[in-house]
């Protein structure tokens, strides 16, 4: 049976992010005080009695605003509507009841589909009688609520669920809690979307699109899903949120997530942009895969370098992915003539020395050249970063290996005993050695050379960890 779905509609800055976070129990959404942050349709659950729903956050709505941006978010609402069960409206408790209020509210109506009206911010008691004001909207199910501070979001949901399609809760939602949503919040808290591996059994592959702004993640999250799911617009920074989409691929469940452009701190001055780049880096450190995009266009910035380094010192798999390569090709407006792959492919190695592990595409989002191999490369990628080599392959490969053709200093050496993969994802292999000193970088490149050549694990990096020990006997 299909889940029930419900969505959060209201204008700019009523606190529908608030509200989405405090239903589902996590810090989904970014909230702040300034007007318009969310923009993309964000997806969620919540739990309540031992049911569950979708929820949808949408972004701020005003109906007769004809510009690029409200446009979009326009559309976007208009598709969590058209999937939605029931809609709660938000509007802000201590405001004037407006003309949008009004627009929206006949708007919502003519859906037929089952309507509340939330009436946010509403903190103390005294505070309700406002809220009988925005009786004049007609909306029958009025509710006064504080999402800060979770007050009547109890009875908002108990009204909402009496109308929502009856489907059963998994067990393991009903094991967290049935009454997440009136909880508090607690600061610095994590919902499922931010658990570190092996905290639970992995049933899907996360992939995270980063890069700067307006290189084209969107787009090409779009084109890899084959839908509208993330706004598009040659205005940068128009992604704040992180827009995922859950998808089977060659009976493979990926969820890929579109994240907002990184940029320097010196370059972030509205709140919204300062912490969609904070998510964007927790989003990506949540990820199996990282799809590095770059603007075949501008070339390789220091930008890409710098996000490119925070996928790899995390450990997360990285595909570097060259978007816009149909407008370096032909018909270029500048007279350059056309670029030649391997040309640009070694000056990006050049720039990324660090990624050499990394496999690169060219790709044009818009046109949807190459997008089939962003997914064949995910699924291939994703193996390589769970591979585990036994410690019998370990030591064999280990006694091939001529360590005199390593190019490290006499004074850095150390005799390695045996070696064994302690772990995988990223993969991490334990050297035992005659010294308990860190490897010198030359030292460790060229072993991870070897190990590469001999058993692959492409598009991950690999770590190392040495352990000081007298010779002894290898395990088998």
């Amino acid at each position: 049976m299909r889940e029930a779905v419900l969505a959060i509609v209201g204008r700019p800055n009523v606190g529908k992010s608030t509200l989405f976070n405090r239903l589902t129990g996590s810090r989904r959404s970014i909230v702040g005080d300034e007007s318009g942050i969310t923009r993309d349709r964000i997806y969620g659950e919540v739990t309540w009695n031992g049911r569950t729903a979708r929820v949808i956050d949408t972004g701020g709505i005003v109906p007769d605003d004809d510009a690029h941006i409200p446009a979009e978010i326009f559309r976007q609402a208009r598709f969590a509507l058209d999937e939605a069960d029931a809609i709660i409206m938000v509007v802000d408790g201590r405001t004037e009841l407006a003309a949008p209020d009004l627009d929206l509210a006949r708007l919502l109506q003519r859906t037929g589909k089952p309507l509340f009206l939330a009436v946010n911010k509403i903190d103390t008691q005294s505070m309700e009688a406002a809220a009988e004001n925005f009786r004049r909207l007609g909306i029958r199910n009025l509710i006064p609520i504080s999402s800060e501070h979770g007050l009547n979001i109890g009875e908002l949901l108990d009204e909402v669920f009496a109308v929502l399609p009856e489907t059963e809760a998994p067990h393991e939602a009903e094991a967290e809690s049935a009454t997440i949503a009136a909880q508090p919040l607690v600061p610095g808290t994590t919902s499922p979307l931010h658990r570190t591996h092996g905290e639970f059994e992995q049933h899907e592959t996360r992939v995270a699109i980063i890069g700067r702004p307006n290189v084209g993640k969107s787009t090409l999250l779009n084109a890899l899903t084959g839908s509208a799911r993330a706004i598009v617009s040659p205005i940068a920074g128009t992604t704040r949120d992180a827009v995922d989409e859950l998808m089977d691929y060659k009976g493979h469940e990926l969820r890929i997530v579109d994240t907002a452009g990184i940029r320097r701190k010196g370059k972030t001055h509205l709140m919204a942009e300062k912490l969609s780049v904070v998510m964007a880096r927790r989003h990506l450190e949540s990820a199996d895969v990282a799809l590095l995009i770059l603007d075949a266009t501008e070339g390789v910035t220091a930008s890409d370098a710098t996000i490119g380094g925070y996928a790899h010192e995390s450990g997360r798999s990285v595909i570097i992915v060259v978007n816009k390569w149909d407008l370096v090709t032909s018909g270029r407006k500048d007279g350059k003539p056309p670029a030649d792959r391997a040309i640009f492919e070694r000056q990006l190695r050049s720039v990324l020395k660090y990624l050499s592990y990394a496999p690169v595409l060219f790709i044009s989002a818009t046109e949807g050249r190459n997008v089939p191999r962003v997914l064949d490369t995910v699924l291939r990628v994703a193996a390589e970063r769970r591979k585990r080599v036994s410690t019998g392959q370990m030591n064999r490969f280990l006694d091939k290996i001529d360590f005199q053709r390593a190019s490290v200093p006499m004074s850095k050496r150390v005799r390695i005993f045996y070696m064994t993969q302690a772990a995988v994802a990223p993969p991490t292999f334990v050297l035992f050695t005659d010294r308990d000193v860190k490897l010198h970088f030359s030292f460790e490149r060229f072993i991870e050379n070897q190990i590469r050549a001999a058993f692959g694990f492409a598009g991950t990096p690999i770590w190392f960890k040495v352990r000081a020990r007298k010779e002894a006997p290898r395990p088998a």
